[in-house]
């Protein structure tokens, strides 16, 4: 064998290992911004179940606390806002805020003891306690598929391929200010 075909030979390997390596990181990419989504999707099923669940709580502490009719609007509005979001980053800022009106919708509860004892309410608020943890795991897996993916796209060499074929980072699903990191105040 002569240098020359040598040369040709490994110049040859060198191309075919490169074309392997961007195959195989190209589609690990994809793999994990399908799960990405796939992970939002689960999310927002669960978040589905919550604002099916807000306009019945809105209404009954409306029976019993009428004049709250700003807090109860706040929860309304933020919630008809939510539905209608269109990307992730939107969604999940619309959350942290629906988050913190269904505080204040338990801030006005706690003003009303009939309310309180009230079948009704007490049966919603175990129903939002429950899709609560719901969406707890569901953010937690969420954001665990977000961090993979993310890594992914910022290690070498993926980075390189995430570059040449447009692969963004995803935002995580986060807890914005400190009033948002506080507990909600629910009583069952």
């Amino acid at each position: 064998m002569t240098t020359t075909t040598i040369c040709i030979l490994i110049a040859v390997a060198a191309v075919v290992i490169m074309a392997i390596l961007l195959l195989t990181g190209y589609n690990s990419l994809v793999r994990l911004n399908n799960k990405v989504k796939e992970a939002f999707s689960t999310m927002d099923v669960t978040l589905k179940k919550r604002y099916d669940l807000i306009p019945a709580l809105v209404e009954v502490v409306k029976g019993y606390a009428g004049h709250e009719s700003e807090t109860l609007q706040r929860v309304t509005r933020m919630r008809s806002d939510a539905v209608l979001k269109g990307n992730m980053q939107q969604q999940i800022d619309s959350e942290v805020g629906i988050s913190a009106a269904l505080r204040g919708i338990f801030v006005v509860a706690e003003d009303y003891p009939d309310l309180k004892a009230n079948t009704n309410f007490l049966q919603l608020q175990e129903q939002l306690a429950r899709i609560e943890d719901e969406i707890a795991r569901s953010r937690r897996y969420y954001n665990g598929s977000v961090r993979e993916y993310n890594n992914r796209c910022q290690i070498f060499p993926f980075n390189i391929i995430a570059g040449l074929f447009g692969f963004k980072p995803m935002p995580m699903f986060a807890v914005g200010s400190n009033e948002e990191r506080q507990a909600v105040n629910v009583n069952l």
